[in-house]
């Protein structure tokens, strides 16, 4: 069997690919499977819709976003839950293995036991190489066979391939994606020519989707109501009765109520436009992103003008909420903002199109950050950074050849102390923006250290006579990144799988 899976930030949806359609997978009648973990004091777990169904049961604790805490996370991460320490991917696998037994038991996916499920995955956007590579071990340590791993606006892009195909001309191929999910946004620029889509550029707010909205709604409710001393259970039941208030909004919505019988209020009702008021400060920045995207240069050296652009599509389970389309239709136009049918499941069925052979759509992904590393320059004077891989350097397209890059000089010391670091931008050659450390790398140079496993404690000294080096950076077509390093003569040889830095966990 094949699936697109989109581990979601409150919800995964999976999608299927069944003789050319791409129907959503239900498990119990739910067309979506919570992204929940829950624990009790014994150190039971439940995960998904075992955990949704014990969330408000007296003793056990409930981990919400797991998919947010990926971003700052390492493969040492710990979480508290239920007064226990758990390592982060630990609950991720245990929560991928969940759901690969409710495919087969408790969904309409029709799995034959034992079934063999390929899988293709999807990351957001703009999610550093240690997020992707936690994602997909997590994936692998789970059961499934993962054929591919995809940026979620790129899985969007195919959706509407898929669907709106017709309105791509000779001189309208650009389509914008909008994918804001529970608690990611994410924007790319993808230029669409017969069945091939070329990611031109992609960007990404790592912490902004409709968790923040439901916050929004619930300060808001909370306000009005003059409700200051909520205890944290109560105020999960508000918040979730935002939520699902939120979520069944339409454009025709013009009161908004509260069921507050969790602390024995009568119904708490506003006008739409309070609510939209609440929001729209979230929604602003993904527009400026959008806008960004937009005008940035192409890669043949030109703006795009809006007039190649077919449309901008909105996807993501909080792409849904009026207020978005409203903000871009005022901003960009009515005529050319989309919004999928099923904007919770866009990124799914993409990723479902991606895998079948048979619909012959092409991907051509990008790598969606800077890569390098620090170097000394003039003999130790200053400090430079060496881009290995820019953003956007395409990747490539079959799915299994990665990206190599190699770097060849004389080492200048008796250890070589690599610092790593992924950055969304460079500004005057070094970088900005959203940084993500990598734990350092240090390597012997000198022949006499080759056995030691203590250089943190060698001290480091210029060296005239070192040895010839070559760095060779794989990249994978998921985004992860290996460094292999070589001395010559000699051939001394030492892979580092980079993970992301100790002290920003």
């Amino acid at each position: 069997m094949r699936v697109g899976i989109d581990f979601g930030t409150t919800h995964t949806v999976v999608a299927l690919v069944d003789r050319g359609n791409y129907p959503v997978v239900s498990f119990d009648g739910l067309d979506a499977w919570p992204s929940l973990i829950a624990a009790n004091a014994a150190g039971e777990l439940r995960f998904g819709a075992d955990a949704a169904a014990v969330r408000h049961e007296p003793g056990w604790s409930v981990l919400r976003s797991i998919k947010r805490l990926l971003n700052e996370a390492g493969p040492q991460t710990e979480v508290s839950l239920a007064g226990r320490s758990y390592r982060l991917t630990e609950l991720l696998t245990g929560f991928l293995g969940a759901l690969k037994d409710d495919l087969h038991h408790r969904s309409n996916a029709c799995l034959a036991p034992g079934e063999a499920i390929e899988a293709a995955v999807s990351v957001p956007a703009n999610a550093s190489s240690a997020q992707r590579l936690l994602t997909l071990d997590a994936f692998v340590a789970a059961g499934f066979h993962v054929v591919a791993l995809l940026n979620e606006p790129s899985a969007a892009s195919l959706e509407y391939a898929h669907r709106y195909r017709s309105t791509i001309t000779a001189k309208r191929e650009y389509v914008l994606i909008y994918d804001l999910g529970g608690g990611t946004f994410d924007a790319s620029l993808l230029k669409m020519t017969g069945h091939a889509n070329d990611v031109v550029l992609s960007e990404g707010i790592q912490r902004l989707g409709g968790d923040d909205f439901d916050e929004a709604i619930l300060r808001l409710v909370l306000a009005e109501s003059q409700l200051t001393d909520v205890d944290p259970a109560t105020r999960d039941l508000l918040r979730e009765e935002c939520a699902a208030r939120k979520e069944a909004v339409g454009p025709q919505t013009r009161r908004f109520l509260v069921d507050m019988s969790a602390v024995d209020r009568p119904p708490f009702a506003c006008g739409i436009d309070d609510v939209y008021s609440v929001c729209a400060p979230l929604v602003d920045p993904t527009v400026a992103l959008l806008d960004r995207v937009l005008r940035d240069p192409a890669r043949d050296g030109r703006d795009i003008a809006w007039s190649e652009v077919a449309g901008i599509y909105v996807v993501g389970g909080a792409g849904g909420f009026p207020l978005v389309s409203r903000t871009l239709r005022t901003t960009f136009g009515d005529k050319r903002v989309k919004r999928s049918p099923h904007p919770f499941a866009a990124s799914a069925i993409g990723l479902a199109v991606f895998l079948d052979s048979e619909a012959g759509f092409e991907l051509s992904e990008r790598f969606s950050r800077h890569f390098g590393v620090f170097r000394e320059a003039q003999a130790g004077a200053d400090v430079v950074f060496d881009p290995i891989v820019r953003k956007d350097a395409e990747l490539p397209t079959d799915g299994r050849t990665p990206l190599v890059v190699r770097r060849r000089y004389r080492a200048a010391h008796n250890i070589g102390h690599f610092r790593f670091v992924e950055c969304s931008r460079l500004v005057n050659g070094r970088p900005d923006g959203d940084v993500t450390p990598y734990d350092p790398v240090l390597f012997p140079f000198d022949p006499a250290l080759y056995d030691r496993d203590d250089l943190g404690r060698q001290p480091v000294g210029r060296w005239k006579d070192g040895p010839d080096v070559e760095e060779r950076y794989v990249v994978a077509p998921s985004g992860a990144v290996e460094v292999t390093l070589t001395t010559e003569p000699g051939g001394f040889m030492r892979t580092f799988r980079l993970e992301r830095c100790a002290a920003a966990r």
